[in-house]
């Protein structure tokens, strides 16, 4: 799904440079924030189930952590590459930073596709992992969670290994894990419904009932899922739904005009979020090409896979009726595509405000972890709400009044706090 040729992290430079030029940053400023603080390149041998041993190439940056401990995931990806996760541990900053929780921006990633190891083969992966980095990474410095391909098992092995080392319990060390084992309730929706927490206030602002709305979603894993729940038990109708088929190494557009039905596609999901297409067809769902999602009669957008999947040309293909785009994925629009959809007026909810809610859940895992008192799922869900609306409310009220792009406002408030902390520690 990832578009060849393209550089997320000259991306994410590039939309920091255009805040930078906003805020009128000095230069030191702009060199710090423009580039992590600390990577970290790694070989990881794993003994595979045959006997034999692979190595695998497993890369963590650490953008910043003025504000606090770098926070954020870790992908396994066949294409992951080191200016992937540069990437995206500068928006998990900017990410932290907009929401207002005390916590930098971090990412990891491993060049592997999991589908093809066995249980075993991604636990002494998962343990390798962590060996390398066990020193570098901890409570107070870097704290990993879930990403692509990547679930709260694997961050349990990871947390075992790394008490293993330090002969303690660390149980805020690492968040995603799972319920039962410091896992936060509310956790594996917190991603899905906090996009829609930020949409239905965008909905009210823009004077549009969220139960007229139509919507198509690219993604079908874990955000895209919870998000369709939330908006549908709204009142919004999803009529596409795009997902990657790992036979086919294609993806598909799933369409029923009616409007899908979650809990029917769920029963035909495998664990990587892809559709069985035999059996959706069978279930009167049209399969149209991967691409298709953009071009759909819709009012909103939802982008919930992966980076530059609206971008300079597919921009073209967005249907005369949207109103609005929420982006699920991290960097799922590239700056060429900003400049088209703010000429046509689509009100952009941007990736780092809307699909802030699985960092804001994480932070508060942590806090239930550090506590050792845990909240109720209504508790968790209720103060997710509180803290995604109240950023959206301080976005959205900044963007009219200083008539900016959404996109552009939210990064002035995250990348002003991120700064002020900078130059309030003496760093600049």
């Amino acid at each position: 799904m990832a578009v060849k040729g393209f550089n997320a992290f000259e991306m994410a430079q590039k939309q920091f440079d255009a805040v930078a030029d906003l805020l009128e940053l000095d230069q030191p400023t702009r060199d710090l924030l423009r580039t992590p603080l600390r990577e970290y390149h790694f070989s990881i041998p794993v003994r595979m189930d045959d006997g034999s041993v692979r190595v695998f190439r497993g890369f963590r940056c650490q953008h910043n952590d003025a504000r606090g401990p770098c926070k954020g995931g870790i992908r396994f990806h066949p294409q992951e590459t080191i200016d992937t996760v540069r990437a995206l541990s500068m928006w998990m900053t900017w990410k932290c930073s907009v929401v207002d929780i005390p916590l930098g921006g971090g990412k990891g990633g491993v060049i592997c596709d999991p589908h093809d190891l066995s249980q075993r083969e991604q636990e002494r992966l998962c343990r390798g992992w962590m060996r390398v980095l066990a020193h570098d990474v901890g409570p107070l410095r870097d704290v990993p969670a879930p990403d692509v391909m990547t679930n709260p098992q694997h961050m349990l092995w990871m947390l075992d290994e790394y008490e293993t080392i330090h002969g303690a319990k660390y149980p805020g060390f690492i968040t995603g894990k799972p319920v039962g084992m410091g896992g936060s309730l509310g956790r594996t929706e917190a991603t899905g419904y906090g996009v829609i927490f930020t949409l239905r206030e965008a909905l009210k602002e823009l004077g549009i009932k969220i139960e007229s709305t139509v919507a198509a979603v690219q993604g079908f894993g874990n955000v895209a899922q919870y998000a369709i729940k939330l908006y549908t038990q709204l009142g919004g109708k999803v009529i596409a739904v795009a997902c990657w088929d790992q036979n086919d190494q294609a993806s598909y557009t799933y369409r029923k005009k009616s409007g899908i039905k979650l809990e029917e596609l769920l029963a035909i999901t495998d664990r990587f979020g892809g559709i069985d297409k035999a059996k959706a067809e069978s279930l009167d769902y049209e399969r149209l090409p991967g691409d298709a999602w953009i071009e759909q009669d819709v009012d909103i957008l939802l982008p919930a896979a992966l980076e530059n999947q609206i971008n300079g040309e597919t921009v073209k293909r967005i249907g005369p009726k949207v109103k609005v785009i929420v982006e699920g994925a991290n960097g799922p629009t590239t700056p060429d595509a900003d400049a088209v959809i703010k000429s046509r007026g689509i009100f952009v909810i941007p990736d780092f405000l809307a699909n802030a809610g699985g960092v804001t859940c994480s932070y508060f895992e942590q806090v239930q972890c550090n506590m050792n008192f845990f909240w109720t799922k209504e508790e968790v869900l209720s103060k997710l709400d509180d803290k995604m609306t109240a950023a959206f409310k301080a976005v959205s009220e900044l963007a009219r009044t200083r008539k900016l792009y959404m996109r552009d406002a939210a990064y002035v408030i995250s990348v002003s706090r991120v700064a002020n902390a900078c130059k309030d520690r003496g760093w600049v």
